[in-house]
């Protein structure tokens, strides 16, 4: 096996419903098999109990009034033992076959970095995410800040000298080319915006993907190992991200062309107006579906050097049965995120606009959109450190769902307890789930 995780090959884990008839395995995510490798105990006995034998009362008449000694203790009562999984906590501290007697239930999961190592509760992935960047911030914030301060300084290019030369559209004086030239402008530069967010999402979503998979390890890693790590999948990754927008687009597309037919053969305003609606809603919601469904294809593409579209399927069959949680996640993610950004940014955009109101309300009332450079930078400033925060949250939360995604359907947690060195792991009971 490999020592990184998704570093299995996917179908060494094959998961829960997907299992091949006759093949073994747990029947819940997270079950162990019962060791039946001990003579004399079965399944539903405990590691460490004494046989049964030594349960049976001891035959032959006893004296009056000798009360017969007890039982010599196994290595179940008493003190826990000094190894084991999750502490000593092991069954047999109680009645025979459970964790009974007042030992509380079953141990707790191996926690050799940022996440236990079972299935994972919303707060603890939320967590995860956090300790991530709070445990190797260094790391963390050198890659999002790098990414940061490019894709706004771009942005900021671009406003400062193309958006700001665009003229007034709604001046009745200007010609159809002066028209046709600023508009052009305004396409050309926002794609080219676009292209470098884009391009900063790729970089940073590939070295964060190392990171945090090392971090559920507990191992450190540089901005340089990560990158080492990252480099080969880029170009991948890349390919993905341009199609899953194409699909978008083509959705959308899809959604808004009977509106634009019936525009075109002099339907009513009214018919247009409902068939373009009900178009966009439809396509919104089949684009939210596919993109629940593929959101942890970068995931598997990064950590599983999977293929583009072999990554695609790779996270329809992990989300498969989880959508709706899965969903409900990254739309607590995404509030959280949005959130934090909006207290980050709106000190430094009222800062600015104190600073520029004069330039402002003139863009408003006049539709020129020219700013001052002072009201770019300041705003800008705010935008790099809210997506410092922000970036690195969402590449965690992504990478830690694709993690317990795998923990539940595949028992990845055994392949990660032997990368981390836990030699012992899985010979114990199953530690309780977290959600």
């Amino acid at each position: 096996m490999s020592d990184t995780p998704g570093w299995a090959s996917p179908g060494s884990a094959p998961s829960s419903e997907g299992r091949e008839p006759g093949t073994t395995g747990p029947a819940e995510p997270g079950a162990k098999e019962p060791d039946t490798s001990s003579p004399g105990t079965g399944a539903k006995w405990a590691e460490g109990q004494p046989p049964p034998a030594e349960w049976s009362a001891p035959a032959g008449p006893q004296a009056p009034g000798h009360t017969p000694p007890p039982p010599p203790p196994g290595p179940g009562w008493g003190a826990p033992p000094a190894g084991g999984r999750g502490g000593g906590y092991g069954g047999g501290y109680g009645a025979p076959g459970g964790w009974a007697g007042g030992w509380g239930g079953p141990p707790p999961a191996a926690k050799p970095g940022i996440i236990p190592l079972r299935p994972l509760g919303i707060g603890e992935i939320l967590d995860g995410a956090v300790s991530t960047m709070r445990t190797y911030w260094r790391t963390v914030l050198g890659i999002s800040l790098t990414v940061a301060v490019v894709v706004q300084l771009v942005s900021l290019l671009f406003r400062g000298f193309v958006f700001n030369d665009t003229v007034v559209l709604n001046d009745p004086t200007l010609t159809a080319h002066e028209v046709g030239r600023a508009v052009g402008q305004d396409v050309i530069g926002t794609l080219v915006v676009a292209a470098v967010l884009l391009l900063g999402s790729i970089f940073a979503t590939g070295l964060l993907t190392s990171v945090t998979s090392q971090a559920v390890l507990g191992r450190p890693v540089s901005i340089g190992e990560a990158w080492n790590q990252a480099r080969p999948q880029l170009l991948r990754l890349l390919g993905l991200l341009l199609l899953l927008a194409a699909i978008g687009l083509g959705i959308f597309a899809v959604g808004l062309a009977p509106g634009i037919l019936i525009a075109s053969t002099g339907g009513s305003d009214v018919a247009m107006a409902a068939t373009l609606f009900l178009g966009l809603i439809a396509a919104f919601l089949v684009i939210v579906w596919l993109m629940v469904r593929y959101s942890l294809a970068p995931s598997a593409l990064m950590l599983e050097r999977q293929g583009v579209l072999k990554s695609m399927s790779r996270s329809t069959k992990l989300v498969n049965g989880s959508w709706w949680r899965i969903f409900g996640i990254q739309l607590l993610a995404w509030i959280i995120t949005n959130v934090i950004s909006t207290i980050l940014v709106i000190p430094f955009v009222g800062l600015a606009f104190a600073l520029n109101s004069g330039s402002v309300l003139n863009m408003v009332g006049t539709g020129n959109e020219h700013l001052s450079w002072s009201f770019l930078i300041i705003s800008g400033i705010g935008s790099v450190i809210a997506s410092m925060i922000t970036i690195p949250l969402n590449a965690g939360i992504t990478v830690l769902l694709y993690i317990d995604q795998r923990i539940r359907r595949e028992a990845l947690d055994l392949e990660l307890a032997r990368a981390a060195g836990l030699q012992d792991y899985g010979t114990g009971p199953a530690p309780a789930p977290g959600g």
